[in-house]
């Protein structure tokens, strides 16, 4: 199954000529994700190889506005280019949005004082925010963020998920393919990062074990792989773990929301050993404490979350809009994206850690693993 991920919106703050505002598409086989929604992402993805037609399901890591206020135009665009045909849209699937309290109001508000009629049925599921997520007077009332009227006419009744306090994480939900989480990240306002973990994948099948115990490539073969016993004629059972090698363990991709910690173990527990780490670097090392009085990061603090992690590859992304891509740099510039690069393989030297910067449009492919490994990077 192939797996990848494009990124729509590199910037923070806002959408610029040079960047857009947050926002990146997770692609597999019949599943395109999207991870917050900017101003400008329904743009962003005309410009990009994607459809915005194909997406399932929308995460929203916090409701600030350069990772939210491109959602309701997005909601619109895709209705406008839904089969108009009532029968067509009777077999229409739920579009899952998943975000904090206060998520659902937001759209409730906004579709229904714009007059926004869908055709295809959504679903809000609120993840509940605990007071220590942000200061004070980042925390929402309960009075702005309740349920107010009916449910919009195309809405239908999310769930409200609160934490597992046993795992200090979020369970989304789990399928055939995946594992999706979430967890908590201190922020100017409660702020959530995603775990998507990829269920294991059977290992190959020993054929010559299988031809010295008599089974023929068929059916059987078929079965074995699926984990079932089989009887042959004479009587024997074979068992899968007899025929099948280890299990190759399923990828990871974790999603951090604007930051400048995370809260708890559970999110270094849940992201260990992920594959692509996707985490803001704001500011530059030099400006560490405007950044985190802002609820930002640094590349040296995201470095630091990888390296606890043991991530194989951090990917930075949520640049201030000082800094430009590396394709439209002049020298003289002051403000060097690659030096937060560098900033961040400084921190990592020791790790093996890959770093990327992210720009807008690039497309990540995440590779199948091969092995399980078992080597640990300490922090």
């Amino acid at each position: 199954m192939t797996m990848d991920m494009t990124f729509l919106g590199t910037g923070s703050a806002y959408p610029s000529p040079h960047r857009g505002a947050s926002a990146l598409v997770l692609r597999t086989d019949g599943d395109c994700w999207l991870f917050d929604c900017g101003e400008g992402t329904q743009t962003q993805l005309m410009k990009s190889q994607l459809r915005a037609g194909r997406i399932t399901k929308v995460f929203i890591s916090h409701l600030h506005g350069d990772h939210l206020f491109g959602l309701p135009g997005l909601l619109c665009t895709v209705s406008l280019n839904t089969n108009p045909d009532p029968q067509s849209q009777q077999n229409q699937p739920c579009l899952d949005i998943y975000g904090p309290r206060g998520l659902r109001h937001f759209l409730r508000v906004t579709l229904g004082l714009t007059g926004s009629q869908l055709l295809f049925p959504y679903a809000v599921h609120e993840l509940e925010p605990t007071p220590d997520q942000s200061p004070e007077e980042g925390q929402l009332s309960p009075e702005m963020t309740a349920e107010h009227g009916s449910l919009h006419p195309q809405e239908q009744l999310g769930r409200t998920i609160s934490l597992d306090v046993s795992s200090d994480c979020y369970r989304l939900f789990e399928d055939k393919k995946f594992v999706v989480s979430a967890f908590r990240l201190f922020h100017r306002v409660p702020s959530f990062g995603f775990c998507i973990q990829e269920h294991d994948r059977p290992g190959r099948l020993k054929t010559e074990v299988l031809k010295e115990l008599g089974v023929k490539p068929g059916p059987l073969y078929g079965r074995l792989k699926a984990g079932e016993s089989v009887t042959l004629d004479s009587g024997r059972v074979v068992l899968p773990s007899e025929v099948l090698e280890e299990d190759i363990p399923g990828r990871k991709v974790c999603i951090f929301g604007d930051c400048s910690s995370v809260l708890g173990d559970g999110p270094l527990r849940l992201c260990s050993g992920a594959d692509v780490l996707v985490h803001e670097a704001t500011l530059g090392n030099e400006h560490r404490e405007k950044a985190v009085d802002h609820g930002h990061s640094t590349p040296e603090m995201a470095a630091a979350v990888a390296r606890s992690c043991g991530a194989q590859r951090l990917v930075l992304y949520h640049f201030s809009q000082r800094y430009k891509p590396c394709t439209l740099q002049k020298e003289g510039d002051e403000d060097d994206v690659s030096e937060l690069k560098r900033q961040a393989e400084d921190a990592l030297q020791d790790t093996g850690t890959q770093v990327t910067l992210a720009e807008d449009f690039l497309t990540l492919s995440i590779p199948l693993k091969k092995k399980r490994t078992f080597e640990i990077i300490s922090s």
